[in-house]
């Protein structure tokens, strides 16, 4: 016999009491009613979540009511016109405003919404709370020609290192090679100007501010740097904030921010160091022959690399290592000079005509702190480094130095670099010890990099932990010796002549050292009668 609910049993166990609370049964009407509520508050909240769909979709309607199929065709072919126009005369704002929000929006619902509960799954970044599977939430997804921006919501407790520890299983779950992790914003707030700056600059203010619970993740769709990059413009005045130098994954240009910093650049053999360095060197063409900038070139490789471009050299030093030696105690000179000059004057040095930059470029930095045989010449050189990398920065006295083991015995100032490049490198471990601790788990595979990308690389600069990877211009022979003619240095820099007098000396003699006997520890006085037997028996 069923019992009736809401009432206090008595039961045989004792005085035991089991009570059975009522229950409130909503009728079929009401429940049908709480669901039809709720599906109607889902679909207005996705409604203002999405306006331009609705308007489109509104709009649609409309004109199917009024003019039939021919409302609907008519207008899509006039849209098509307008876009390929648009695309024809401005590609990068029709990326911005057309191209990219539409396919974003639809690789959005057809690739990642699909493969997204799988792919948080087993790349380990869902999370089990109250016994139910709580997933990041994808937001939103931005494209571009080449890239995919897929803003991410984490769950709470994680970190952008949760996510940049599997970020090349996230690459391969998503069907691509590379990605990488940031936690804010990848790209940077466009300058406003004009009559509505002032309300875009709020708007910028809302869509570049800080979000904690926010990570972006980059998955490259296209590879924008297989083809090689052709050399760029040298500029006539160079920005020494904005040089040049390579192209970005998402084919925009990058450039390296020279003023107050040093330059580290580590790469196995033939994995184009040269197009780096001589990117630089194309970029400050300008400067050099008006003399803002004053280049100081070390090649341990008996000028193999650097000798086509000499008259660009306000020092040069490639046959002997007194001279390189010589150079580098030059420098460290004119860093003194300028700080007793400058001190109390101002914090950071101003390049001019008169006080110019002085920029160190140094091949194969490993000859001259680690494979040096004196041991004297190698601790001078190694002193003098380390005072320009430590205080020359602020006076205006620059390293740009490039090696192939970046070991700490082979360059024990490695992290007085603040400015990294890493090309490709043989193993795994020196992409850390280039770019810093933690670089290849956010996506810095220097290691991994294909036979065709030579002047590849990625970039880590001061402040910003998250690697970019870019390819970088590729200068030739002609290109070179076109330079050296376009912009030499100053013809009356004294310094270049001498310069060039001390490198057509020969390498000095040194008198050798008298070997010490070496034998067993004997008492002076038993060790004189072993010598005068010796010299009877001879």
């Amino acid at each position: 016999m069923r019992r009736p609910r809401g009432e206090v049993v008595m039961t045989t166990a004792g005085d035991l009491l089991v009570i059975r609370p009522k229950r409130f049964v909503l009728p079929m009407w009401a429940s049908v009613l709480v669901l039809v509520l709720r599906w109607l508050a889902r679909g207005c909240w996705w409604c203002l979540s999405h306006p331009i769909i609705v308007g489109l979709v509104v709009l649609a309607v409309v004109l199917y009511a009024d003019w039939g199929w021919a409302g609907l065709v008519v207008p899509l072919v006039l849209a098509s016109v307008v876009s390929a126009l648009w695309r024809w005369r401005d590609e990068a704002s029709w990326w911005r405003w057309c191209g990219g929000p539409l396919l974003g929006r639809i690789r959005q619902v057809f690739v990642y919404r699909r493969a997204w509960r799988e792919a948080m799954t087993l790349c380990g970044l869902a999370e089990t709370y109250d016994h139910r599977a709580v997933l990041p939430a994808l937001l939103r997804v931005r494209s571009d020609q080449a890239l995919d921006v897929l803003t991410i919501r984490m769950v709470r407790g994680q970190t952008p290192a949760d996510f940049q520890r599997v970020t090349a299983n996230l690459a391969y779950a998503f069907g691509r090679r590379h990605a990488r992790v940031y936690s804010e914003r990848p790209d940077d707030p466009p300058t406003r100007t004009g009559y509505w700056a002032l309300l875009l600059g709020w708007v910028d203010r809302v869509r570049f501010r800080d979000r904690p619970t926010v990570v972006y993740l980059v998955l490259v769709r296209t590879d924008a740097l297989r083809p090689v990059v052709a050399p760029f413009d040298a500029p006539a005045v160079p920005d020494l904030t904005a040089l040049p130098l390579a192209r970005r994954e998402d084919l925009g240009t990058w450039s390296l921010h020279l003023l107050a910093t040093h330059v580290l650049i580590g790469g196995a053999t033939r994995s184009g160091k040269g197009s780096v360095l001589w990117s630089l060197v194309r970029s400050l063409g300008g400067g050099i022959t008006s003399g803002l900038v004053r280049l100081w070139v070390i090649d341990p490789k008996g000028g193999m690399e650097f000798a086509m471009g000499r008259p660009m050299f306000a020092r040069f030093a490639c046959k002997s290592f007194e001279a390189m030696a010589d150079l580098l105690d030059e420098a460290v000179t004119v860093m003194r000079e300028r700080q007793t000059r400058l001190a109390g004057t101002v914090r950071v040095h101003t390049p001019t005509e008169a006080d110019p930059l002085v920029v160190v470029v140094i091949d194969e930095m490993a000859a001259l702190t680690a494979y040096l045989q004196d041991v004297d010449l190698r601790k001078r050189i190694a002193g003098s480094l380390g005072l320009l990398l430590s205080q020359g920065a602020g006076v205006g006295v620059l390293v740009v130095a490039a090696l192939q083991d970046p070991r700490k015995e082979v360059l024990p100032f490695r992290d007085l670099f603040p400015t990294r490049i890493a090309l490709g490198l043989t193993e795994a471990a020196q992409v850390d010890l280039v770019l810093g601790d933690g670089a290849r788990n956010r996506g810095a595979l220097a290691d991994q990099m294909p036979r065709w990308a030579k002047g590849v690389g990625y970039v880590i600069l001061d402040g910003t932990p998250e690697p970019m990877r870019v390819r970088f211009s590729y200068v030739t022979d002609d290109h070179i010796r076109e330079l050296a003619q376009q912009y030499p240095a100053p013809a009356d820099a004294a310094d270049i002549l001498a310069q060039v007098g001390r490198e057509s000396t020969p390498e000095p003699v040194r008198p050798a050292l008298p070997r010490q006997r070496r034998g067993p520890l004997l008492p002076d006085a038993l060790r004189n009668i072993l010598d005068a037997d010796g010299g009877e028996s001879r």
